[in-house]
């Protein structure tokens, strides 16, 4: 089920505030999807899903591969007959604001992560929202 991303009832954001473990999707260079799971937050208002990793990550890679115009990849959380899916373009930020900001986003869902010198954030322009929450 399609939803407009502008549109999200108060039910389906909070099943995105919930701590919910997710997968993302990305392609590696042979174009073979690669599927990891990850936390990820997600900020209705601004349109953008947070991934954080380390630098040096398979999903980091296949965006970075994917050059300054981004990736097509998706989001995707599932509990029991919910799920959501969100899909856009993805780039890799390095910038110490915006690690910092997905860092405390990512605190907030889940915990405090470990501390990673090489950390940086996948940043996904969300365009499509599918699901039923």
């Amino acid at each position: 089920m399609a939803h407009d991303p502008r549109e999200l009832d108060e039910a389906f954001l909070a099943f995105w505030q919930e701590r919910h473990i997710s997968t993302l999707t990305t392609r590696r260079p042979d174009g073979t999807p690669h599927v990891v799971p990850v936390g990820v937050t997600y900020e209705p208002e601004a349109g953008i899903a947070r991934v954080i990793s380390s630098r040096t990550s398979r999903k980091v890679q296949n965006v970075l591969a994917a050059g300054a115009e981004g990736m097509r990849v998706a989001v995707c959380q599932v509990d029991r007959a919910r799920w959501s899916t969100l899909e856009g373009v993805a780039v890799v930020r390095d910038e110490p604001a915006e690690v910092a900001e997905a860092v405390r986003r990512y605190t907030e869902r889940y915990r405090e992560p470990r501390v990673n010198p090489d950390r940086v954030v996948i940043e996904i322009t969300v365009d499509r929202v599918l699901g039923r929450a």
